[in-house]
């Protein structure tokens, strides 16, 4: 990748298949959620889907992206993530087909967020499901929050990017 590479150079599939490219999402802050259906952290659902309603108006998007590398936590089909979704948080905050985001087949998207925000020590691996990465209005990964980060503790510096 190279150092001009952008968050919207990519494009990831919807849960459905449609390829998606995240330029459509240009001018936006993201909030960009490794995610799995059968996780301790799961509950997290609630609080990322309440910060996409206070927030949604004013320029925040969440993107989810199940991945099933963590105690095979996401095993679902895309239909049956969608549904536990919508039907258990009431998730309406977009979500992307089911990624790697460690090892020979990570997807693009997670290779860049990785190298752009390194985790602690600066390891670049996913270390669990729901790891965080927050990207300003103009596509710049601004930080990497853990999986026990709940959502409500980024509010500041989600508010913070929607100022500027």
């Amino acid at each position: 990748m190279s150092n001009d590479t952008s968050i919207y150079d990519f494009t990831v599939n919807q849960l459905d298949g449609t390829p998606d490219s995240l330029a459509s999402f240009r001018g936006k802050v993201l909030l960009i959620v490794n995610t799995a259906s059968e996780c301790g952290f799961t509950p997290q659902y609630k609080g990322l889907e309440e910060i996409y309603q206070k927030y949604r108006a004013q320029g925040l998007e969440v993107l989810g992206f199940p991945c099933n590398q963590f105690g095979a936590q996401e095993p679902g089909t895309a239909a049956e993530i969608g549904a536990f979704c919508e039907k258990n948080y009431g998730v309406t905050f977009p979500m992307f087909e089911k990624i790697d985001v460690n090892g020979d087949h990570a997807a693009p998207l997670y290779q860049y967020l990785k190298s752009a925000a390194p985790g602690l020590l600066g390891s670049e691996r996913i270390k669990w499901n729901f790891t965080k990465f927050l990207v300003n209005k103009d596509g710049a990964v601004v930080d990497r929050f853990a999986p026990q980060t709940k959502p409500e503790a980024l509010v500041a510096d989600i508010e913070k990017l929607l100022v500027k």
